[in-house]
């Protein structure tokens, strides 16, 4: 299915109450499923028309993710998708390290409420058997959203969802993408089994090596694909 036709598919979800944030938060999640690729360069007509919205509508959401720094605006070029370096994905990690580290570590013995974990490993294993890498990576970022979300936060919720949007850019720089995410569907049932324990230390230990490990792969694999 072309991009448009995508995104026409979302049309419903604006429904009457057509707000910037809302486009915002469509537009957001597409980037996160890898629909759009750094460099991309929005086409204002196409996805106006697909999602049924004005173009300053459509303007104001752009400026939004202008200001998380997952589009640039171009001079008398447009709108694209953001094109990160090594260090951008370097801080990611950092803030993701903070965050993902202190959620599971702040559970202390008491097991969490892990449906929406659970729901994103089955959707991984269900990308899996169908051979759908990027659904596999979508369903890898819901897991980690979902670690994010044992803090309890709305505030770090909305912040993850930049971070992860972000971070789906850098998974673009993969040559060999079921190389990369395969491994990684095994590594989330482990440390959902842990979590599932309350077992805060254990669960970061798992976590933090699995970060470790995670972020030499993309920097490696970006810096080949610079070369």
């Amino acid at each position: 299915m072309s991009p448009d036709l995508e995104l026409a598919a979302d049309r419903r979800l604006l429904g009457r109450t057509s707000t910037v944030e809302r486009l915002a938060d469509i537009l957001r999640a597409r980037i996160t499923e890898g629909h759009f690729s750094p460099g991309e360069r929005l086409a204002e007509d196409s996805i106006g028309r697909a999602l049924g919205v004005s173009r300053n509508t459509l303007r104001e959401a752009f400026r939004l993710l202008t200001h998380e720094r997952l589009l640039v605006h171009e001079l008398n070029r447009g709108v694209f998708v953001c094109k990160l370096t090594v260090d951008d994905l370097i801080d990611l990690y950092r803030v993701r390290m903070l965050v993902e580290c202190g959620a599971v570590r702040a559970l202390d013995g008491h097991p969490p409420e892990t449906g929406d974990l659970a729901a994103a490993v089955a959707q991984g294993a269900e990308a899996m058997r169908a051979s759908d890498w990027r659904a596999l990576g979508t369903a890898n970022i819901l897991f980690h959203q979902g670690i994010a979300a044992l803090a309890g936060s709305p505030r770090v919720d909305e912040l993850m969802r930049g971070v992860l949007a972000e971070l789906r850019l850098h998974f673009h720089s993969m040559a060999d993408p079921r190389r990369f995410h395969e491994p990684y569907l095994e590594r989330n049932r482990e440390i959902l089994s842990v979590i599932e324990t309350g077992d805060g230390q254990a669960a970061e230990r798992l976590l933090r090596k699995y970060l470790d490990d995670s972020e030499h792969q993309l920097v490696e694999a970006y810096r080949a694909a610079g070369d």
